[in-house]
């Protein structure tokens, strides 16, 4: 296996197709293909962690702070994998675009729902006529659902099933549940309002389990096919010396990725409001289930293409057993002092095998200190996503309160659910801006906006977005033939529809400073066997933001959406600036953290074996994150399980 240690008395004849991750099984590759590895212990001598880690490519301290840092190429393979994600995206948000209009308007009087006259400005498909808080109770019920399970998917991929088997097993799971939503909205069981509820609440929730399994696994995979893992420096054909920096190329590739995301709910949104206004609710619900069905052949295809790392195994419990350990010995009645305790610098250090006699270490600890400071960041990681849900708020109110507040305005032929297709509309343009120009620009001025940067400026951008909300609204009420009660039958303000513009552009960069980020630092952060769970916490952040918004359901209505949309303002611009200041130090340390080495999980005796090795080479570099220092070297392997 990759960077096993156990093969440290590997000789001159180390096979240089074990550090490939995949082992290149086939032995396909020219060993020239192949980066070759140095084992610690090499013709019978001890070799230095610095050679072993090393790479005489590797940017020295003043190349780290003086060299442009620029991104790898991208393989074909990672595309495939993005097209897989914009058919369950399309699918996913083709469906929810007409959830609002279908549970919350009355049918017009038609078999399927759709408006008696689509091509009138004041058109208005709709079938349960269960009301606005109905329609916004179970969008945020389904938006805190499809982010819950993916807690379970996470956990089921790292230790049993593989991300790869868990992604096409989920995807089967989805397709069901579309079925059923396709189903609910048929003409003969539409005319039957309770039973069509119940199969729309059915499919919602076996789509939701389908939807949790393959989101924290899909992204993971994409980044996982990038070839390089440390940085290394090339010289361009003009002859300029620049870092090839994978924090970089995974920027990248998850900025395209987000970008596949975007045109598939673009054409999801955007077609399907239109089938519910035409055709009706059904057509709606089929066509994105035949759009998810593509996937299975390209994921069929390509399956023995992917870069795929195998389970290890349960790694949540030790993660979660250090946290715990961790903490003994540091609580207080005095709050500050208890806080003063957990972060004076000696926390991960100090449950480090290494720092634990033999005897009295417990059963659990069987990795070595690199995997320690590899958890460390991955609860770093999971920490900064726990303020996510101060920001999924902003977001969310597109799913329902602006559709429902389009629908209050002059539409001129425009269906008030079309409207929410600016988001992605506006990311598709401003993704490639900000990837191609914006970013490389910065880059070269020697700007770092690095991750943190990124995240508090999508509070900010989120935070702009809803006062515009709440402007619009106050005008609503002003201009509306019903006042303060504009959502009322009959009602209309004369407000052009596109003035929600400002609101879905602000939004969508927001996305772009803190989604789109949510992907990246989760991905670099973690540990490679935690990949998926901890992309899974940071999805159940979304969850618990739906939570959050279930206790702002009583806001959604009229007279008081002005106050919904301040709130969520003002909540995301104060989250924003206690964000920045509790992590400015961390942001500090973005390299070291990207940079520290691969740790080992096994069994008992062989983690003690690692530390007994490692502990007789000298000059060694063992890097840890209870400190701020300069940029460690990368690894020299890729590692997988002991």
């Amino acid at each position: 296996m990759p960077g096993d240690i156990t093969d440290v008395y590997a000789g001159a004849r180390h096979d240089p197709a074990l550090i490939v991750p995949d082992g290149d099984r086939k032995r396909s590759l020219a060993p020239e293909d192949h980066e070759t590895e140095i084992p610690p212990f090499f013709e019978g001598k001890a070799v230095e962690q610095t050679a072993y880690l090393g790479d005489p490519d590797m940017p020295t301290a003043e190349d780290m702070a003086t060299l442009r840092r620029v991104p790898d190429k991208i393989p074909f393979k990672a595309y495939t994998i993005a097209f897989v994600e914009l058919t369950e995206r399309l699918s996913y948000y083709g469906t929810t675009q007409v959830f609002v209009n279908f549970i919350q308007q009355p049918n017009p009087g038609t078999s399927t729902g759709r408006a008696t006259d689509p091509g009138a400005a004041d058109a208005q498909p709709g079938a349960l006529n269960l009301g606005q808080q109905a329609s916004t109770g179970l969008t945020t019920f389904n938006q805190f659902w499809v982010y819950l399970i993916p807690l379970f998917g996470a956990y089921v991929a790292d230790t049993y099933t593989g991300r790869f088997n868990a992604i096409w097993i989920s995807v089967l799971i989805a397709i069901v549940g579309h079925v059923i939503l396709t189903a609910s909205a048929a003409p003969g069981v539409i005319a039957h309002p309770h039973s069509s509820l119940a199969a729309f609440i059915i499919g919602l929730i076996i789509m939701g389990i389908g939807t949790g399994g393959f989101k924290p696994n899909i992204s993971p995979l994409v980044a996982e096919q990038i070839p390089r893992e440390k940085m290394k420096v090339v010289t361009t054909k003009k002859g300029e010396r620049v870092i090839i920096d994978p924090a970089v190329t995974i920027s990248r590739v998850y900025n395209w990725f987000y970008l596949f995301i975007n045109v598939g709910a673009l054409i999801g949104q955007l077609s399907m409001a239109y089938a519910e206004r035409y055709v009706g609710f059904y057509l709606s619900y089929l066509l994105p289930t035949i759009m998810f069905c593509l996937s299975i052949p390209v994921l069929y295809l390509c399956r023995n293409w992917y870069q795929r790392r195998p389970p290890e195994g349960s790694v949540l419990g030790p993660a979660f057993m250090l946290l715990v350990r961790g903490t003994k010995g540091r609580w207080s009645i005095n709050p500050v002092r208890s806080y003063k305790n957990m972060y004076d610098g000696t926390f991960w250090d100090s449950v480090k095998p290494s720092k634990i006699a033999p005897e009295n270490r417990p059963k659990w600890m069987t990795f070595d200190d690199a995997w320690v400071d590899e958890v460390a960041r991955g609860w770093a990681a999971c920490s900064v996503f726990l303020w996510y849900p101060l920001y999924w708020i902003t977001y969310n109110q597109l799913n329902n309160n602006l559709t429902s507040q389009a629908a209050t305005m002059s539409l001129h032929g425009v269906p008030n659910d079309v409207l929410s297709n600016l988001d992605p509309f506006a990311l598709i343009i401003f993704i490639p801006i900000c990837d191609l120009f914006i970013y490389p620009a910065l880059r070269k001025a020697g700007i770092r906006f690095t991750p943190i940067k990124r995240i508090t400026a999508g509070f900010f951008a989120g935070s702009f977005g809803m006062v515009w909300a709440a402007v619009v609204q106050h005008y609503i009420y002003k201009t509306s033939s019903c006042g303060d009660f504009a959502g009322g039958d009959d009602c209309s303000s004369p407000i052009n529809v596109w003035a929600q513009t400002g609101s879905y552009v602000l939004i969508a960069l927001s996305e772009i400073f803190a989604s789109i980020t949510s992907l990246e630092y989760g991905f670099s952060k973690a540990p490679k066997n935690m990949r998926s769970l901890v992309a899974a916490f940071a999805l159940f952040m979304s969850a618990i933001s739906a939570a959050i918004g279930e206790a702002f359901v009583p806001l959604s209505t009229d007279p008081l959406l002005v106050w919904n949309y301040g709130s969520m303002a003002v909540i995301a611009f104060i989250a924003g600036w206690i964000f920045w200041f509790m992590y400015r130090k961390l942001d500090a340390q973005e390299d070291t953290l990207n940079e520290l080495p691969t740790g080992h999980m096994g069994t008992r005796e062989q983690a003690a074996d690692v530390e007994r090795r490692l502990s007789v080479i000298s000059g060694g570099y063992r890097p840890s994150v209870d400190r701020a220092a300069e940029p460690a070297p990368a690894p020299a392997a890729t590692n997988e399980k002991i």
